[in-house]
């Protein structure tokens, strides 16, 4: 169950990642490797109501992420997938407020305060 490093995820991006309709169909069920997840690899966020707020493919085609809402603002546990090849690469933990130092009680870090 291989965790992405920040530079394994990084890695997965390229210029300009489209965001796909909402009404696309999966390329295939990666919810059993979502539910095999570590309970530490959540950090302390739910994503147990299985949303997925967005998902992105990566320019050449071949991977996407699949942004599954935690029950914190702007904190995602996003899945990478293969498309062609239907196999998951990996998953990480996007904590948006901690990588942009955002504060989510509204007041000023170091960053913007959210309104």
């Amino acid at each position: 169950m291989p965790r992405l490093s920040e530079e394994q995820f990084a890695a997965c991006f390229g210029p300009k990642m489209q965001r796909l309709s909402q009404d696309e169909e999966p390329p295939f069920d990666f919810w059993p490797y979502v539910e095999a997840i570590p309970p530490g690899d959540f950090a302390g966020h739910d994503c147990s109501d299985e949303t997925v707020e967005w998902v992105y493919r990566y320019p050449a085609g071949h991977l996407e992420h699949v942004l599954i809402r935690s029950d914190t603002r702007d904190v995602f546990m996003v899945i990478v997938i293969d498309a062609p090849n239907k196999v998951v690469v990996g998953h990480h933990l996007l904590d948006l407020p901690n990588l942009y130092d955002i504060r989510t009680d509204g007041t000023p870090g170091s960053g913007y305060s959210q309104m």
